[in-house]
């Protein structure tokens, strides 16, 4: 079962275990195998095989509170992890439906022996309850973790189980807010013989769907060769069993496809978002090359799929530090670009817009980018830039979600601040257009983050930072260095 952890002798054993060399960071080249798997998967291989340690970090550090005016207002912001001397990185978080003060994030967490931690509150941010996932008999954990809350008061979590060259995604259930968990079952397989990869879950808390309290995971199927498919899994019975199935058809290496997200619409539509690129690029990987953000829905709970289209195509950064998807300029980071997918479903006069946030990189600069559809999906706008037009600086790891009003907000990280265009700040911006233009671009802290002190050596910082609206907050949970380790950080704003 998660359990409650002493968490400082945990990281001395993890300590002890594993290490980065900041030399490796400073040579421009990566730990990590360069192969389609999401980040999370390839650092617990490296970890394994021994040419990965995390650094030792400063530990816990004090929330303190912005301001900021006109509104919308920055929230204290408070580390959720818990502050000991190895990185977390990575950052679902999510609020319960029926109780906005009730939140959870995770981690990859490697203060954890699974690798997978998570943090729940119950009064906004204030304190935290910090467990560690347990893994399943034989299995070792690799990160990559998942969060959700359902209408019956459950909490899920889960992550990656790892079994040899194969895995599968595990789930745990807590009925108590989080503050204790039960012991971790399989919700999706592999389809193809491989790894199943890169999950995100996402549950049905709205009240007239038909479907409400179904529980949805999408993943990435990898086979051995590296063929990928989209799969899905969902279940009916609040996790008790589990049904997957593959949404889309087989891509055979050099195509892949990877980083999916979900979207639950107020009837009860599933909207399914992920990358297609090809390995075609100089640098024998994706990195470089257009890749094209692929949509797909289920009208029926997840049990079919309509024929998937194109949202976009955007150019994916070079790779200049042998990271397969590309690499974050100016560092040796890898980056991700998840086409992060929201759904208006305030049953106001947007409701049903759909909304996809990615970067795409035009030559100097990473830039992020919203595209939106009025018709369900058929069609999708031409994308529109949420910083200023004139930009000198980078922008990556976006995410998207609309609040209960119709308010659209997106966050990322932004080098602006920066003269060196290298270390971040976490940003917000809103629209109240329906995605036609967006507002005063807000740094939600004035401290800036160095991805060198990512506890990697600059190596891995995560694949994705994401947010969730809570009532009329929206929580933004993101990688922060500012403790020389990777930190689990939430803040956000407060809309009027």
């Amino acid at each position: 079962m998660i359990r409650k952890t002493a968490f400082v002798s945990l990281s001395l054993v993890v300590a002890a275990m594993l290490v980065v060399s900041l030399a490796t960071a400073a040579a421009q080249t990566s730990p990590l195998e360069k192969l389609p798997y999401s980040g999370a998967v390839l650092m617990q291989r490296a970890i394994s095989a021994g040419r990965v340690i995390p650094n030792q970090g400063l530990g816990y550090h004090n929330p303190f509170a912005l301001t900021c005016s006109p509104a919308p207002c920055v929230v204290p912001e408070t580390q959720a992890s818990e502050g000991g001397n190895n990185p977390v990185n990575e950052d679902p978080i999510t609020a319960n439906p029926l109780n906005s003060l009730q939140l959870i994030t995770g981690g990859n967490d490697y203060n954890c022996s699974s690798l997978q931690g998570f943090f729940a509150t119950s009064d906004g941010g204030t304190t935290w309850t910090r467990n560690c996932l347990a893994v399943e008999s034989g299995k070792s954990g690799a990160g990559d973790p998942i969060v959700g809350y359902d209408r019956l008061g459950n909490v899920f979590v889960g992550g990656i189980d790892l079994t040899g060259s194969t895995s599968v995604i595990v789930v745990s259930k807590s009925t108590n807010a989080g503050v204790t968990f039960g012991a971790p079952f399989t919700a999706g397989v592999n389809l193809i013989g491989g790894v199943v990869d890169k999950p995100w879950m996402e549950i049905d808390t709205n009240p007239t769907s038909s479907f409400v309290n179904s529980i949805y995971i999408s993943t990435t199927q990898f086979a051995t060769n590296n063929d990928s498919e989209i799969g899905f899994s969902y279940s009916r019975d609040q996790g008790a069993t589990w049904k997957t199935l593959a949404v889309d058809t087989r891509q055979k290496y050099p195509n892949i496809d990877q980083f999916s997200d979900l979207a639950v619409g107020r009837d009860g539509t599933v909207y399914l978002s992920w990358m297609r690129c090809s390995a075609t690029g100089t640098t024998g990987d994706c990195g470089g090359t257009v890749a094209t953000m692929v949509f797909s829905k289920s009208t029926d709970g997840g049990v079919t799929w309509s024929t998937p289209i194109t949202m976009a195509s955007v150019t994916l950064a070079p790779d200049s530090c042998g990271a397969f998807y590309g690499c974050i300029p100016n560092t040796s980071e890898r980056l991700s670009n998840v086409p992060a997918i929201a759904v208006d479903a305030s049953g106001l006069a947007r409701n049903g817009t759909l909304y996809s946030i990615m970067y795409n990189y035009a030559g100097t600069q990473l830039s992020v980018q919203v595209v939106h559809s009025t018709n369900g999906g058929t069609t999708w706008s031409a994308p529109v830039k949420v910083a200023p037009a004139i930009q000198t600086h980078d922008q990556f790891f976006p995410w998207v979600n609309v609040a209960s009003r119709g308010q659209v907000a997106v966050t990322w990280f932004d080098r602006r601040n920066d003269t060196a265009n290298k270390k971040y700040q976490p940003f917000v911006a809103m629209s109240l257009n329906g995605g036609a233009s967006f507002t005063t671009n807000t740094p939600e802290t004035s401290v800036l983050s160095d991805t060198t002190k990512d506890g990697f050596g600059g190596a891995f910082m995560g694949d994705y930072s994401t947010n969730i609206w809570a009532g009329t907050t929206l929580y933004h949970s993101w990688m922060d260095m500012r403790t020389n380790v990777s930190q689990d950080e939430v803040g956000g704003i407060r809309a009027h």
